[in-house]
C-alpha cells in the first residue's frame, strides 16, 4: 500500500478492525482491533491510486470494476466502520473540510436541472427494466421511504402505512382534485383515488413508470378518476385541491427550489393542502456523494431544511406541519438490499455483474448513510391559509385508523374461504 493512502486511513480509522491487502500482496491493519474484522483486497495499482486521490468515488468504482473485493465483511460493514470513525457529520480534519468546502461551492453547477436535462436524468435511473425493481421493491412498487409503525412490520405493511400517513396529512375529502408530482409506478395515486373517490393527475418524466402506472389504472377500472402523464410539473397550469410529491424533490436541485415552490403555490387552490415527502439531511448544506451523483442519480441533491424553508417562505406557502422520519429509510433500505442480494442472479441475467456490484454499493451505501450519517426524511405539510386544516394533529391519527380498519375489512373479504379441516364433518345448511 502506498504511504499516502496508509497515512490517510491511519488518521481516519481509530476504532474497529480494518485490514487491507494491497496489489503487491502486502497487508496493513488499522483501528484498535475492536468489533468484527473487515478485510479489503485492493487488487490493482490503478484502484489504489484512485482511492488515494478520491476515495468517495473510487472505492465504489473499484468495487464495480472488480478491482476491489471484500475477503471478510461486506460493503455495509466497511461503511459502518468508516462512518463510526468520522461521525455523523463527517470528518473534521482541515484537509477534508477544505475538500468538502470546494464540493459545496461547485454543487450548483451540477444541478442545472432544466426540463430537458431533468428528463435525461430521470431516464438514467427510472427507465431501467421494470423487472429490476420488482426484484426488491414491495408489491405496490413504492420506491421511497416506508413508515415502520412497528419494528416487526414487513416491507409491504410499512409501505401501506406510509400511504396512510401521507393521505392523513392531506386531509382529503371525496371528489377533490389531486396532483401527484413524480407519480412513480402509480401506487399512491391509485390509493388516494380508491380510498377518497378523488380525481388524480400524476405526472412523471419516466416512460417506463408511465407505462406501468397507466396499465394499472386500466386494470383497476379507474380511467375516470386517475390519469398519468409524461409531463414536467413546470408546464402545468390547472389548479388542484391537493398536491402531493413523494421522492421527487431530491431531483429538483438547489437552483430550482424557488421555482418549485412558486409553481406549487400557483397550482394549489386557496383552501388547498400540499404534502412534500423528501430525503433531507440533519446537518448544514453539503454536496451530493460523488458515486451517487455519477452512477445513480445525476443531478440529484439532498437538501438541508435551511435550504428548503426559505424557498417556501418566499413562495407565500405556509408550513402547517413538519415531521422528521429518522431511521425509517435505513430500515426500508435494509429490506431492499436484502431482497436485491437474494435475487442477485436474476438481476445479473437482466444486466451484468458490473450492474449488480453498482447497485449493491448504492443500496448498502444509502442504508449506511441513513443509519450512521446525517441523512433523514422530512414530510412538510403546506397550505396557503393558516385555517385550512384543524389546529391539532388529531385528525391525522383519526384518518389513519379509519383507513387501517377499512384495509383490514377488505383483506378479510378478499381472503379465500378456509377449507374444512380434514376429519371434521361439514355442517349442513339445515343445522
Amino acid at each position: 500500500m502506498n504511504i499516502l493512502l496508509k497515512r490517510i486511513i491511519d488518521r481516519v480509522v481509530r476504532i474497529g478492525h480494518l485490514k487491507i491487502t494491497g496489489p503487491n500482496g502486502g497487508t496493513s491493519t488499522f483501528g484498535d482491533g475492536s468489533g468484527p474484522l473487515v478485510h479489503l483486497h485492493i487488487k490493482t495499482a490503478h484502484a489504489e491510486r484512485a482511492i488515494t486521490l478520491h476515495p468517495t468515488l473510487a472505492i465504489g468504482e473499484a468495487f464495480m470494476e472488480e478491482e476491489l473485493d471484500f475477503l471478510e465483511g461486506d460493503v455495509l460493514s466497511f461503511l459502518k466502520l468508516v462512518y463510526v470513525n468520522i461521525g455523523p457529520m463527517g470528518a473534521t480534519d482541515a484537509w477534508t473540510r477544505a475538500v468538502e468546502g470546494l464540493r459545496v461551492a461547485f454543487r450548483r453547477l451540477q444541478q442545472v436541472n432544466t426540463a430537458a436535462r431533468s428528463k435525461r436524468n430521470v431516464q438514467r435511473h427510472y427507465d431501467l427494466s421494470g423487472e429490476i425493481y420488482k426484484l426488491f421493491l414491495d408489491e405496490d412498487m413504492q420506491y421511497s421511504c416506508a413508515y415502520f409503525e412497528r419494528p416487526d412490520m414487513t416491507l409491504e405493511e410499512a409501505q401501506l402505512a406510509k400511504k396512510r400517513h401521507i393521505a392523513a396529512k392531506l386531509a382529503l375529502k371525496p371528489g377533490q382534485s389531486v396532483l401527484d408530482i413524480g407519480s412513480g409506478w402509480g401506487g399512491l395515486g391509485l390509493y388516494i383515488a380508491k380510498n377518497f373517490e378523488a380525481d388524480v393527475l400524476g405526472v412523471t418524466l419516466s416512460t417506463e413508470q408511465h407505462a406501468v402506472s397507466t396499465e394499472r389504472v386500466r386494470a383497476e377500472g379507474l380511467e375516470g378518476h386517475v390519469h398519468f402523464e409524461i409531463r414536467d410539473y413546470r408546464s402545468l397550469s390547472e389548479r388542484f385541491d391537493r398536491i402531493v410529491s413523494v421522492g421527487m424533490f431530491e431531483h429538483v436541485g438547489v437552483n430550482h427550489y424557488r421555482t418549485f415552490f412558486d409553481k406549487c403555490a400557483t397550482l394549489l387552490k386557496p383552501d388547498g393542502v400540499m404534502l412534500l415527502h423528501s430525503i433531507g439531511r440533519f446537518g448544514p448544506p453539503s454536496a451530493t456523494n460523488a458515486f451517487i451523483r455519477k452512477h445513480i442519480f445525476p443531478g440529484g441533491y439532498i437538501p438541508a431544511l435551511s435550504e428548503v424553508l426559505p424557498a417556501i417562505e418566499k413562495s407565500g406557502l405556509m408550513v402547517g406541519d413538519i415531521e422528521i422520519l429518522r431511521l425509517h429509510y435505513a430500515d426500508t433500505l435494509k429490506h431492499w438490499r436484502e431482497r436485491f442480494l437474494a435475487n442477485r442472479d436474476k438481476a445479473k441475467a437482466i444486466y451484468d455483474e458490473r450492474f449488480c456490484r453498482m447497485w449493491e454499493f448504492y443500496l448498502s451505501g444509502s442504508e449506511a448513510a441513513f443509519r450512521w450519517q446525517d441523512m433523514m426524511v422530512f414530510q412538510i405539510q403546506l397550505t396557503r391559509r393558516n385555517d385550512t386544516v384543524p389546529v391539532t394533529r388529531g385528525y391525522m391519527d383519526k384518518c389513519e385508523k379509519a383507513l387501517a380498519m377499512r384495509e383490514m375489512a377488505h383483506r378479510e373479504i378478499d381472503a379465500p374461504a378456509q377449507k374444512p379441516k380434514r376429519g371434521r364433518r361439514k355442517v349442513s345448511d339445515r343445522e
